[in-house]
């Protein structure tokens, strides 16, 4: 048995040039240089019923309904920010203001808890290109509340640097759905930078020009959001969409010469629950990795902070990944791959535990940022639950399978 910490490093050339570096950790048995590169199974198993299961059945339909959702979420977000626009003419009362202000705040959790999902499907068109398409839908964990200030002024001049302003050519940080967070949870009117270079006189505008002018970028912002998830629809399930050549794999249409080489793919999109759910949303938070409090509790560091949405946010990875588990109860899932090879343990071991870390999740009666200051040994539990999940699915899952770990795990023992 070893201890490690991994480093995994996030493309992130599309905004600043950064590359951010992710580090994890974890215990687990030692893997030799040909881990998990073994051929397929010497199986009868229908690898071509599971990918056509999981694509048709369970990706898709995420897909979909993120769409379908993040429309629905523009409708919100117009309809507060008319609100806010005729209460500065003496129109619309304080109340009907928040109760609008308020539904635009349910549409982005429910567009939210969608997107959660897909994030652990993060396959084809959310890979390609440094995952640019990601990236400009949900930037986390790059968030920068100060570059989003200044987008709200640029939207309101309508235009930058000399140009119209357009949303499609602006950064990822400054956009999608971290942007939309703090444009309608943040209380605070006042600008967010703390460097020399800020929105000139905007501190010094009235309380409902500031209010007004959030809300039509939040709007802009959102209209973005649902062009994105239309773009990944149809790069999807187009006739030559990625869903198309997923489900050919090992024949001549497909890209993938071997179905097994298909499946692969899937497997390593469920590793954003090791990365990204027990490292980036647990382990940091908790000071088992760097956060900008140290090595210790941070509350500044968890996963949408503003809306306080960090446990739904994990509740639906894990429902993501239970959904590529088991084929969501519809076809054809892992779980039946590892029968099929005579694992049959740790089928019944991954499904436990991941039902196990969504109910325990699911029953904290604060949200995560407070749970760390009152009961950081609940988040230590979670932590855990999820590691128990990880750690299966870097060893045994694996091994039963011969599946290739993907770049960012490969060699790290954890």
């Amino acid at each position: 048995m070893s201890v490690k910490t991994n480093c995994i490093v996030l493309p992130l050339a599309l905004s600043t040039g950064v590359f951010l570096s992710a580090c994890g950790e974890s215990t687990s048995s030692d893997s030799g240089p040909d881990f998990g590169k073994t051929p397929a199974p010497d199986t009868s198993f229908n690898q071509q019923a599971l990918l056509k299961n999981l694509t048709d059945n369970v990706i898709t339909p995420v897909f979909e309904e993120f769409s379908a959702i993040s429309a629905v979420q523009i409708q919100a977000v117009e309809a507060y920010c008319e609100q806010e626009t005729a209460a500065g003419l003496g129109n619309a009362t304080n109340e009907q203001v928040i109760t609008a202000h308020n539904e635009a705040k349910v549409s982005w959790r429910n567009a939210m808890n969608v997107w959660q999902q897909a994030e652990v499907m993060k396959i084809g068109p959310l890979s390609e290109n440094d995952s640019l398409l990601r990236y400009k839908i949900y930037s986390w964990p790059v968030v920068n509340s100060c570059s989003v200030d200044f987008e709200v002024v640029n939207f309101r001049v309508g235009e930058v640097n000399g140009q119209p302003y357009n949303i499609a050519n602006r950064t990822p940080s400054r956009r999608g759905l971290a942007a939309l967070e703090y444009l309608l949870f943040n209380e605070q009117l006042n600008h967010s930078c703390t460097t020399s270079t800020q929105p000139e006189t905007w501190n010094n505008q009235t309380d409902e020009y500031r209010k007004v002018a959030r809300c039509e970028f939040a709007a802009e912002v959102a209209r973005d959001v649902n062009n994105n998830a239309q773009e990944l629809l149809s790069a999807w399930t187009g006739t030559d969409g990625y869903a198309s050549i997923l489900k050919q794999a090992g024949s001549s249409n497909s890209i993938f010469e071997t179905e097994h080489q298909g499946v692969n793919v899937i497997s390593d999109a469920m590793f954003y629950l090791d990365s990204f759910t027990k490292d980036g949303k647990i382990a940091e938070p908790l000071g088992l990795l760097a956060n900008t409090c140290g090595a210790q509790a941070c509350p500044e560091s968890v996963e949408s902070k503003l809306s306080a949405n960090s446990l739904n946010n994990i509740v639906n990875n894990l429902l993501g990944f239970e959904k590529l588990l088991t084929g969501d109860d519809k076809g054809t899932g892992f779980v039946d791959y590892l029968i099929d090879v005579d694992d049959k343990a740790t089928a019944d071991a991954m499904v436990a535990d991941v039902a196990n870390a969504i109910t325990t999740t699911k029953a904290y009666e604060k949200s995560l940022a407070e749970t760390l200051t009152a009961d950081v040994d609940r988040v230590e539990q979670t932590h855990s639950d999820v590691k128990k999940i990880t750690d299966k699915l870097k060893a045994d899952f694996i091994n039963s399978l011969a599946l290739e770990l993907p770049t960012t795990a490969a060699g790290d023992n954890d």
